[in-house]
């Protein structure tokens, strides 16, 4: 498991999903091969320089955590899988930390929190029609592989649209 990059006073908080369990397929964040987490962080200017993964660990100085929803999979009786978020641990980490907002790096992640706490799944990106352990939720395009078929400018643009959303919040990114 890799550990929370959490502490008070983060302008954001951006958090993935990960299977309860499971080890990480690797040391940092993100690191996937494919995956433009840190070129849409920077493009986006939600940090002031180019970042690599190994680089995670100074993301809190620049105002940012990670962290993940963990859920865990339940197989009924035999066929049928069921998605449990373990709900009650993430936002007591997000209450002591306290976040100006928590942005998913996903609809899935978002919908996975939105329906452990029975809120309707996010049907855009943006500002979440709800709140995530009392602080507004925002819902970012995954940075994965998996997601290229969206055009980058526009995956750009909607990491831009959370650096306003901080910016209009009074958190310069």
């Amino acid at each position: 498991m890799l550990p929370d990059l959490l502490r008070p006073g983060l302008r954001v908080v951006i958090a993935g999903t990960r299977r309860a369990g499971r080890p990480p397929a690797h040391p940092h964040y993100y690191a996937g091969p494919g995956n433009r987490f840190y070129e849409l962080l920077h493009a986006s200017g939600l940090v002031p320089e180019p970042l690599r993964p190994e680089d995670d660990d100074r993301l809190p100085d620049l105002g940012i955590g990670l962290t993940d929803l963990e859920r865990r999979v339940d197989e009924v009786a035999g066929h049928e899988t069921v998605i449990v978020p373990l709900v009650a641990p993430f936002e007591a980490k997000l209450r002591r930390v306290a976040p100006a907002v928590v942005a998913f790096v996903s609809k899935t992640a978002a919908t996975v929190y939105a329906r452990g706490v029975g809120e309707r799944a996010p049907s855009h990106y943006g500002p979440t029609a709800f709140e995530v352990a009392g602080r507004p939720g925002f819902v970012l395009p995954g940075p994965s592989g998996a997601n290229n078929g969206m055009p980058l400018p526009l995956r750009i643009a909607l990491w831009r649209d959370l650096a306003d959303q901080l910016d209009l919040l009074g958190h310069q990114s």
